[in-house]
């Protein structure tokens, strides 16, 4: 099912698309952060990647239930915007040297990621309200929630820590 192909034709056709592509990106995401703990040198950024990776799989799970009270099993379809931000982030930490640097890089990748699971998860949960999925909306805005909490605690970690030292 393409984004704007005949198979959507509904809001509702539309969520469960959505909600099959951050599904898949969650997937991607639990399988790049393991790589970015070990690459991470400074201590605040490898704890706040390992967090990331036990929150990643609570939100699959959430994910899931969604599926489920919306009526769906739980489907991935590729997604090519997190496939572009994964390979991008993999591509600059490989050209990077300086360990100090490299976490600088790290995290505005960890920070595109975060941007694009804040911009999915609050589309979805507006959608399931709409859609009078209160239920669906409430789990999807817990995400959305945490996603906004990790991308503050990456950015205070650059702020405080990691920026200063890569300068």
């Amino acid at each position: 099912m393409g984004l704007f192909s005949k198979d959507i034709k509904t809001l509702d056709d539309l969520f469960v698309h959505t909600l099959q592509d951050i599904y898949y990106a969650e997937h991607q995401i639990k399988k790049a952060l393991p790589e970015m703990v070990d690459k991470a040198s400074d201590p605040q950024l490898k704890q706040a990647f390992k967090s990331h990776l036990t929150e990643t799989d609570e939100q699959i799970k959430i994910v899931e239930k969604v599926f489920s009270l919306h009526g769906h099993k739980p489907k991935e379809v590729t997604c090519p915007a997190i496939n572009g931000i994964i390979h991008e982030a993999k591509d600059i930490a490989g050209d990077v040297e300086d360990k100090k640097v490299l976490d600088a890089a790290l995290i505005a990748a960890a920070q595109a990621v975060e941007h694009y699971e804040i911009n999915r998860y609050g589309t979805l949960a507006a959608w399931a309200r709409r859609l009078g999925r209160e239920d669906s909306a409430a789990l999807l805005h817990q995400i959305l929630d945490q996603e906004k909490a990790t991308d503050e605690k990456l950015n205070r970690i650059a702020k405080t820590s990691v920026n200063t030292k890569a300068a």
